[in-house]
């Protein structure tokens, strides 16, 4: 008889194999003294130890699957900074030559200092950050101590190449990227929440996932068979053969209908009343262009343009963002690009921008649309470029974190300064070039009637509009389980800004994470949602979501939706939205 163990399925399918488990202990660092005639020497290490780590986290990058999601993956560009901080590239070698010890003991030392200052800050987003700084320095310790870390260690297949079940207190995204390289066949974590990266990014790479079953390691052991369903959160121990011939079946059902995904490619994207929907991707490099229009999509609803000033000491200059963009342009090959302006603040710093000093909460700060019109060499060069590409193709701009109507003007007065000096100097553009904002704050979404007037398009990033509703951060263990995209709250501003839209003819897109989860497409769509933009490895599942959607039938249980406050209430009437949907197991 099998035993039964529960958790949050966070990614779906059906994975059957043996178990894994994964520790993330801490390492075991011992204090040794260091001759004076040796401390070059030891330095040496340590410098190469943190070449070697930037190493890996390149070549990490490098592997990145074409449809990750560019936000979820912004991580290894934040480590790459954290490498070049002076708190981990000087501050343990001044320890070597201070007290003369191991390079060991003296990063050690520089991890417990940095530790103490994120703990002993009041803002809990700030306090999260340690993970990041644990995660960076524990990557230059394993090199140090020439050790394997738990993910490297599964690159050797075993004997039997059975496929592998994970089991861990926590992954982080880069321990996902790199066992998604190896032959693991599912996941399993005693913490984390479906909104983590974590978990999106074990959406995006199909691999079935189970997350919050505490105490696993307490019921499971190295090498049992497992069979862990990433729909309902159920982990089965030591089943029978004819539950696993059971799930065998269920298993092959869902590669097939991933299988039948791929024969969608051509169709248009029309509901069963015949209403079309535009179905556009969300892009940063050009990798995910191809995958993009392998799934059927020609669009692009969003392309994020961060990777063009990060990990460089200087800005990337007008040319070289305008052929960026003109390239684009010719592999979508007269499709629409939407080009976001830069969406970054002192969370991911611009060495190049030396007045960005770290902010008490920088989700709070100076980013986005604010730093843009505080630093006119970030934003003048990217509008002059978006305006010269534009006469290479359908180009459309969009302002990130808009929260006032007097942003938008002070960006349009610039751009209409930027098309005066063009036009004298005879360079082409598009002169009706379209202008949009992304709708991620509450205090966006409720004057979106105003934007919806003034603008040509708006998207919403529910994301962060989610997360600044609710007050909660996705990546922190301790409030993440709060995270809801069913709150009354978000669902109205949502359905605020469709309706602002309908009411001023202005078109509105959703960018955020709930675009690309089928579960919620034919919610979105009995809005009034018509525009969808999601990675590209999600097209086809909310495709087919909206082929077997009736408007006429969802419509009058999302509009009871809408108007109740009632929590258990939404639920019951999602699921009646949801319930013709096909147990895929």
């Amino acid at each position: 008889m099998s035993i039964m163990l529960h958790g949050i399925g966070v990614a779906r399918g059906i994975a059957i194999g043996k178990a894994y488990l994964m520790e993330h202990g801490q390492l075991d660092i011992a204090e040794y003294n260091i001759p004076e005639y040796l401390v070059d020497a030891e330095i040496e290490r340590y410098s190469s130890a943190l070449e070697g780590a930037r190493s890996q986290l390149v070549e990490l990058r490098s592997e990145v699957p074409a449809e990750i999601p560019g936000e979820v993956t912004d991580f290894i560009g934040a480590h790459l900074l954290m490498l070049e901080d002076n708190a981990i590239s000087r501050a343990p070698i001044k320890n070597i030559r201070r007290q003369y010890c191991n390079a060991e003991w003296a990063l050690k030392q520089q991890r417990d200092t940095l530790v103490q200052v994120f703990e002993e800050m009041e803002d809990p987003y700030l306090r999260t950050r340690k993970d990041d700084i644990d995660h960076v320095i524990n990557r230059i310790m394993s090199l140090l101590l020439q050790q394997e870390n738990d993910t490297q260690e599964l690159l050797e297949p075993d004997e039997e190449s059975a496929p592998r079940i994970i089991i861990a207190d926590n992954l982080t995204a880069a321990d996902i990227l790199q066992l998604n390289q190896q032959n693991v066949a599912g996941i399993i974590t005693e913490h984390g929440a479906p909104n983590s990266h974590s978990a999106i990014l074990a959406r995006s790479l199909h691999i079935p996932t189970v997350m919050g079953a505490g105490n696993s390691h307490r019921y499971l052991q190295d090498g049992e068979p497992l069979i862990v369903n990433g729909s309902s959160g159920m982990i089965l121990i030591d089943s029978d053969e004819k539950v696993i011939a059971h799930y065998e079946q269920l298993q092959q059902g869902a590669l097939a209908h991933q299988a039948s995904l791929s024969k969608l490619r051509s169709q248009a994207a029309v509901t069963r009343d015949n209403v079309k929907i535009s179905l556009q991707a969300n892009v940063e490099l050009s990798d995910e262009i191809k995958a993009m229009q392998q799934a059927g999509c020609q669009d692009i609803g969003l392309y994020r343009t961060e990777f063009l000033f990060l990990n460089r000491d200087d800005l990337p200059s007008e040319e070289e963002q305008y052929e960026n963009y003109k390239a684009v342009l010719e592999q979508i090959d007269g499709a629409t690009l939407t080009i976001r302006t830069l969406d970054i603040g002192t969370d991911k710093r611009i060495p190049a921008i030396a007045e960005m000093e770290s902010a008490e909460n920088p989700a709070l700060g100076v980013r986005a649309v604010r730093l843009a019109l505080k630093h006119l060499d970030l934003l003048l060069p990217q509008i002059r470029a978006i305006l010269r590409a534009s006469a290479h193709g359908k180009i459309r701009m969009m302002i990130p974190m808009v929260t006032s109507m007097q942003e938008i003007v002070q960006i349009q007065n610039h751009m209409d300064q930027e098309k005066r000096d063009l036009s004298s100097k005879g360079v082409a553009f598009d002169e009706s070039l379209p202008l949009g904002a992304m709708i991620e704050t509450p205090a966006a979404a409720l004057a979106a009637d105003g934007f919806a007037q003034r603008l040509d398009f708006l998207s919403i990033g529910t994301n962060d509009l989610s997360q600044y509703t609710l007050a909660i951060d996705r990546t922190d263990d301790q409030v993440n389980y709060l995270f809801d995209p069913l709150h009354p709250a978000v669902l109205r501003l949502i359905h605020s800004v469709i309706q602002a839209g309908q009411q001023h003819n202005t078109p509105v897109s959703l960018c955020g994470e709930l675009a690309g989860d089928d579960r919620y497409t034919r919610l979105l769509l009995g809005m009034g949602l018509r525009e969808f933009s999601m990675g590209p490895s999600m097209l086809p599942e909310v495709k087919q979501a909206i082929l077997n959607t009736s408007l006429d039938l969802t419509e009058p249980l999302v509009k009871q939706i809408i108007a109740t406050p009632f929590h258990d209430e939404i639920h019951r009437l999602f699921e009646q939205v949801n319930r013709s949907r096909s147990d895929r197991g």
